[in-house]
């Protein structure tokens, strides 16, 4: 009885906090409609105003004006002239919608999936890793987040692995046309059409270019604007976006071709440096292919509307130049060296480039909040935590780069998201691994195959890479989304979301 006494007395303790809980979230909903909706409200009352009074004033003044705007010709054709010449060059000038048509990612043949143990055990029959260094790909991999059905290139599937120029080249080819040729069929683009294309990829860059690699394949016209970026890491997918948006704000009538991808055949790393060893365990074989248009036909037909893209470049700091370093062990072996700073380089990059972006997606209540607490911290206590702005007021889905467990993990904290908004990230690192810029493009393509992309919704895609970048993307929703054809989820959605076990 003493027992039951106690759970009671505990659960009735609990109750007025819980009430608490659920008011204070009640009269934040109340102040976030309250502000959103201020000039609304305070425009009822001046709306009543005019009309009261213009329904109280002599019919005999209007139409003494009617008069001397009959009489007064020349008025009014300098007025009109005015405003037509004004309404012209604000046409003219005004930035052009970009939609996004539809994308395409690529899903490997099920001959190249790379469980954990085929994995291992691959490693272990090279014959290039220590005893210690297998046994610490083994961890990194059990609490990495990637399930077993990530994929491999064809090359790192043979004993020994069979790095080479062909091979790189092969995976590029496999990867970039198979996005595009999905994209192709899905859109009913006819590869002459293309005005603008840009590939992305870091670490695979051959002469010719990836782009003239697609030039080549898809035969496409001769005076296409192409662009190849390098070297820029996992963000390049964005940056590779605002390109194609600044282009398309010059060249009317015409679309873009984004392909993101990233190479692993030539760019595994066969030494025993830790940090060096990580992007094995977390790197995968994947890509994607977007269209977009400035069209105005294709607004019908397109899924999303492009409405910021906020970049933040932290290459000034040497600390944060670094973290990323593609760079020779003691022994020659060249790979990619991850700093042990990393996450607070990115949660650094982070700050800023919300601080940028924040203004102009949040609601004026959450604005106001966060300013109201820096004023507050400044004059009185700087002691004081700064409000955290509530991202979830401005967005309905979130794509975090799938970089891996601790990123998704420190963005979930310190952006405050609750699980089903980092479900995306989470179940696309567990599907498809780091497939490196395109992996936004995969935790989109999850969120269309659960159905859950309505008409107006807002989309931020946030990806971190090398230099060291951190870059947003913001879509909204033209209408009820849903999957195209040959999803990259289009045969296992049914299965996810998973749960972890680490």
């Amino acid at each position: 009885m003493d027992g039951g006494a106690e759970v009671q007395s505990r659960q009735s303790r609990r109750l007025p906090d819980f009430l608490q809980s659920v008011n204070l979230k009640y009269v934040k909903l109340g102040y976030h409609y309250l502000i959103s909706n201020l000039f609304a409200l305070c425009l009822v009352p001046v709306m009543v105003v005019i009309v009261i009074e213009a329904s109280q004033s002599n019919p005999d003044d209007i139409r003494h004006l009617w008069l001397h705007l009959q009489y007064n010709l020349v008025s009014v054709i300098i007025c009109s002239a005015v405003l037509v010449f004004g309404s012209t060059v604000y046409i003219m000038t005004r930035p052009r919608p970009v939609y996004l048509v539809d994308y395409s990612c690529y899903k490997p043949p099920d001959a190249l999936k790379a469980p954990h143990q085929r994995f291992m055990d691959h490693s272990k029959l090279t014959g290039d890793f220590e005893e210690c260094s297998l046994e610490f790909q083994r961890k990194i991999l059990e609490r990495s987040g990637l399930g077993d059905e990530t994929y491999f290139p064809e090359a790192m599937h043979c004993v020994p692995p069979q790095p080479s120029m062909q091979a790189a080249r092969e995976e590029a080819e496999q990867v970039m046309f198979g996005a595009l040729d999905n994209l192709l069929a899905n859109t009913f683009l006819k590869p002459k059409e293309i005005g603008i294309l840009i590939v992305n990829c870091s670490l695979f860059n051959p002469t010719p270019s990836l782009s003239a690699m697609i030039v080549n394949k898809y035969k496409l016209r001769g005076n296409i604007r192409s662009f190849n970026l390098g070297g820029m890491g996992c963000s390049a997918g964005v940056i590779a976006i605002d390109l194609a948006k600044d282009l398309l704000q010059v060249h009317r009538n015409t679309c873009a071709v984004v392909v993101s991808t990233e190479n692993i055949t030539q760019n595994w790393y066969f030494g025993n440096k830790k940090s060096m060893l990580i992007p094995n365990c977390l790197f995968r074989v994947g890509g994607s292919a977007a269209l977009l248009s400035n069209k105005s036909v294709d607004r019908r037909r397109a899924k999303y509307k492009l409405v910021h893209v906020v970049r933040t470049h932290r290459g000034a700091d040497d600390k944060a130049f670094r973290c990323v370093y593609q760079e020779q062990d003691e022994n020659g072996k060249t790979g990619v060296s991850l700093s042990k700073e990393l996450m607070a380089i990115a949660g650094g990059a982070l700050k800023t480039n919300i601080t940028t972006l924040g203004p102009i997606v949040l609601p004026i209540s959450e604005q106001l909040l966060f300013f109201s607490t820096l004023v507050i911290k400044k004059l009185y206590n700087e002691n004081i935590m700064p409000y955290i702005p509530d991202f979830k007021l401005a967005f309905d889905h979130f794509c975090i780069h799938a970089g891996g467990r601790a990123v998704i993990d420190e963005l979930e904290k310190n952006l405050q998201l609750l699980p089903e908004h980092v479900e995306a990230s989470r179940m696309t690192l567990h599907r498809f691994g780091n497939t490196s810029s395109s992996s936004i493009w995969y935790e989109l393509a999850y969120t269309e195959a659960k159905g859950r992309m309505r008409k107006g919704h807002r989309v931020w895609q946030i990806a971190f890479g090398s230099g060291f970048k951190c870059n947003s993307a913001v879509w909204q929703a033209l209408r009820n989304v849903k999957p195209s054809p040959k999803s990259p989820w289009e045969d296992c959605i049914d299965r996810y979301p998973v749960k972890f076990v680490l």
